[in-house]
């Protein structure tokens, strides 16, 4: 319980400065498992990001499954119904027999547990970096929806009233768990295999069914889904939160396995498992729900007034202990660390990219990012998730930044996205926290919604190196302020420490869950060029700037550069801009400049409806490979049809934007010269993980 992964001991000071309140905040972050904010008509989105790191780089397959299913747990436990799932992986390099292995684990677990729950997988986002090769990352978000006023809390409360135990019986698969993601991967983590948990997503379905039919009752006080720590942590979180105390019987507790020792029982992290407090009287309304789901439910123990854990076996008293000293914000402990500036910005301060030649053939370069596997089309994996299952996911066959749902029964849509370009935070630790906002802010935008708030993941090194919690220290700085700019409080998340291996810590990756708001669904906006002839615009400024772009590291082999330049203010007035652009209907499409820079944009606004572009730099200056390869911020590529174009133009006012060409019927020509037909890079484009696959130790 005291464990990192539990206490949040060294990043608590920090996550307080955090932003985390909002005019649509109808629970505080920390307050419950998954922050919940209002939507209009009565309803709410429950939503959050955690991580499962270790397992999944120990064990692929149920790592990543069992991390799915616990997050869909988080969002059912208070009471609403999981609609959308989205990822954030994190791999070593592609050309690697091992990374091979862990992705197709992690994909296929990944799809295994949502395709069989029935929640559609509808975003997320994957690079490839060696500092990730023994310590991927896998962080998984869950989406749900609710009706006003029918959550229900993770508290105890009633002294009396039955605690009861739902869900799956207990084995001894996860113990230690909470424990084992506290701590660096070494050559024997192959050794804490049994800490990893197994799980069922056919149990889980039909827990999630039962837990809010349960509700419907009115019997359930409060209820706790046991994930870290297992039936500890679940006692003596909702014991602390309500004041009271619990006495548990735990020869009580279904089992699978013979014998189980009372540590074990206390311990083991065995998956789909809940704690429910139910009121006093009413508990054969409780056991009649959970036979019709044929699910274990017993009656384990009762509330007590005296805020104290106690623990029995065959009525003998086997552990006692104050529930209060468990937890965060009562007796768990809380850290300052050291920190300070890493020795390797310094190598980051002298690169010059004046150095960098510029390519006499922008065309072959352009044919080595489309296969770059950060750049490339995501299809291999994407396409083993079920993105349709519930009818809710627009954007399977229409694009857009961010994916679209609607949030059923009303006619809104959500705007879901996960983001953040670890190597700009690596370069530069608050600058680059502050852009992992600002792009999932305006991949919510450029979907035509209004941001609302985030949730985070913050996947980072060894707290007790200084250098690593430097980074930690500015990324939550970087972030703060993102926050406060786009009024997007943190309404929850996890802190993932020890993600590092022998060879050091991975790039730290604070990555960010963002929601947004469609009023109408039927005003989102997609990313795709939609006819011939319409003209295509650059909103924001081109740049020289190559700094920390895939182009510099992956074709000049450049390491260390500086994060893109940024400026947070340029950047809100952008997206202002773009919404307002959206609502006015004055834009077709709208695509953001991320990896790769502006031809990469180009390009996959293209590709949905094989539409090519004849496109030409601005007279600038610039430097040619920075204006189409540079990843400078704060860049929208829209589309426009000619008739609009007056209007277009006296909407944007004074904000910067460059003319860049138009859509053709299929074949790309940038400055004036012949790159061939969209239908060839999108082939390059399509193909490019699975060719590497093929090819590798996976094919085996």
């Amino acid at each position: 319980m005291w464990s990192e992964h539990c206490s949040y001991k060294n990043s608590i000071k920090w996550l307080k400065t955090l932003p985390r309140d909002g005019k649509r905040m109808l629970v505080k972050a920390g307050e419950e498992n998954a922050g919940l904010m209002d939507i209009g008509d009565g309803y709410g989105v429950v939503f959050k990001i955690e991580s499962h790191n270790h397992p999944s780089a120990i064990e692929p397959f149920q790592g990543a499954a069992t991390g799915v299913g616990g997050i869909h747990r988080d969002i059912f436990t208070m009471g609403a119904r999981p609609v959308a799932s989205l990822n954030s992986l994190r791999f070593g390099s592609l050309q690697e027999g091992k990374t091979q292995h862990l992705l197709a684990g992690v994909v296929r677990g990944i799809g295994h547990y949502g395709n069989c729950f029935g929640v559609p997988t509808v975003g997320g986002e994957i690079y490839f970096e060696d500092c990730y090769h023994t310590n991927p990352l896998v962080n998984a978000m869950s989406v749900g929806t609710l009706k006003e006023g029918t959550t229900v809390s993770a508290t105890a409360k009633g002294i009396g009233n039955p605690v009861f135990f739902v869900g799956s019986a207990t084995g001894k698969d996860g113990i230690g768990g909470a424990s084992f993601a506290s701590a660096d991967i070494t050559e024997e983590s192959t050794e804490e295999l049994p800490a990893v948990q197994v799980g069922d997503p056919f149990q889980e379905k039909k827990l999630l069914e039962a837990c809010l039919e349960v509700l419907k009752t009115n019997a359930v006080v409060g209820m706790q889904d046991m994930g870290a720590a297992g039936i500890i942590c679940s006692t003596a979180e909702m014991s602390a939160k309500g004041e009271v105390g619990m006495r548990i019987d735990l020869d009580k507790v279904p089992t699978r396995q013979k014998n189980m020792k009372t540590w074990e029982l206390l311990l083991s992290e065995s998956q789909e498992r809940m704690l429910m407090v139910v009121e006093k009287g009413k508990e054969e309304q409780v056991i009649r729900v959970f036979e019709k789901w044929d699910l274990p439910c017993a009656e384990i123990g009762e509330v007590t007034g005296d805020g104290l854990l106690k623990f029995y076996m065959h009525g003998e008293l086997e552990a006692e202990i104050p529930a209060y000293e468990l937890v965060l914000g009562g007796g768990a402990p809380q850290y300052e660390r050291e920190f300070r500036e890493p020795a390797y910005l310094e190598k980051i301060r002298a690169f010059d990219p004046g150095t960098v030649k510029v390519p006499d053939n922008l065309k072959a370069v352009a044919e080595q990012l489309i296969k770059i596997p950060n750049i490339a089309s995501k299809r291999w994996i994407y396409l083993q998730y079920d993105s349709m299952v519930g009818a809710g996911n627009t954007s399977t066959n229409e694009p857009s930044d961010a994916a679209v749902v609607i949030a059923k029964p009303t006619a809104k849509g959500l705007a879901l996205t996960t983001d953040c370009n670890s190597r700009y935070v690596f370069a530069d630790p608050y600058k680059g926290a502050m852009i992992a906002v600002s792009e999932a802010a305006r991949n919510i935008v450029c979907s035509g919604g209004l941001p609302l708030g985030i949730t985070n993941c913050l996947n980072f090194g060894n707290p007790y190196d200084p250098e690593v919690y430097y980074q930690f220290v500015q990324a939550i700085k970087g972030m703060g302020e993102a926050c406060r700019k786009f009024d997007t409080p943190v309404t929850g998340g996890n802190v993932s420490f020890y993600n590092q291996n022998p060879e050091g810590p991975v790039y730290p990756t604070p990555t960010i869950g963002m929601v947004g708001l469609i009023e109408n669904i039927e005003n989102k906006m997609t990313l795709d060029f939609k006819k011939a002839g319409d003209l295509v615009f650059l909103l924001g400024k081109s740049k020289a700037d190559i700094g920390s772009s895939e182009y510099l590291q992956k074709i000049a082999g450049i390491e260390y550069s500086a994060a893109p330049e940024f400026d947070l203010d340029t950047e809100y007035v952008l997206q202002q801009r773009l919404a307002a652009l959206i609502r006015e209907k004055l834009v077709v499409s709208a695509h953001d400049v991320s990896e790769g820079g502006l031809f990469i944009a180009l390009a996959e606004s293209g590709f949905s409806r094989n539409l090519g572009f004849e496109v030409a730099a601005a007279d600038t200056g610039i430097r040619k490979d920075a204006y189409w390869f540079g990843e400078a911020q704060s860049r929208v590529v829209v589309s426009v049809s000619p008739d609009k174009k007056d209007q277009f133009i006296a909407a944007l006012g004074d904000h910067p934007y460059e003319a860049l060409g138009s859509v053709s019927s299929g074949r790309i020509t940038v400055d004036g010269q012949d790159w061939g037909g969209i239908e060839e890079w999108k082939a390059q484009y399509d193909t490019a993980i699975e060719s590497l696959l093929a090819s590798g130790a996976y094919a085996q």
